[in-house]
């Protein structure tokens, strides 16, 4: 009976142990690239020089997509961690232009550790789309 209720308590904590893991994992250029892809962003792209100096230098990488019908453009710079989140926010901040810092509440959010700017303000299929897409 013990053997089996240690068998049981180990069985649980890995179930536990996967299912915490899945869900904290940091989001990555390479775990949301194919997906975006899929969904019919275009012009998708990882290159450091091409995704912008902030996001180029991310920890976790940048992307750089055209939304579907090529009508808005998304930067997705993916930090080390929600705290390296909230930096990177203030960097786009501090570097944008007068005309984008004033509209940064309509074309910046993020999730968890990846910071999304849009060019012009995204439409709500726009951003599910791209936030659906984030993954490890």
């Amino acid at each position: 009976m013990r053997r089996l209720s240690f068998v049981l308590v180990v069985t649980l904590a890995l179930v536990a142990a996967g299912c915490g893991a899945r869900s904290s994992a940091p989001y990555t250029a390479a775990g949301t690239v194919d997906c975006l892809k899929g969904k019919g962003f275009t012009g998708v792209t990882t290159d450091p020089v091409k995704v912008g100096f902030i996001a180029g230098f991310a920890d976790n990488g940048g992307i750089l997509a055209k939304a579907p019908g090529g009508s808005n453009v998304v930067t997705i710079a993916f930090a080390g961690d929600t705290a390296g989140a909230a930096d990177t926010e203030s960097a786009f901040k501090a570097h944008a232009t007068p005309f984008y810092r004033r509209h940064m509440g309509d074309i910046m959010e993020s999730q968890r550790n990846a910071v999304l700017v849009w060019q012009t303000s995204p439409t709500q299929a726009q951003i599910d789309a791209a936030l659906g897409c984030l993954g490890s």
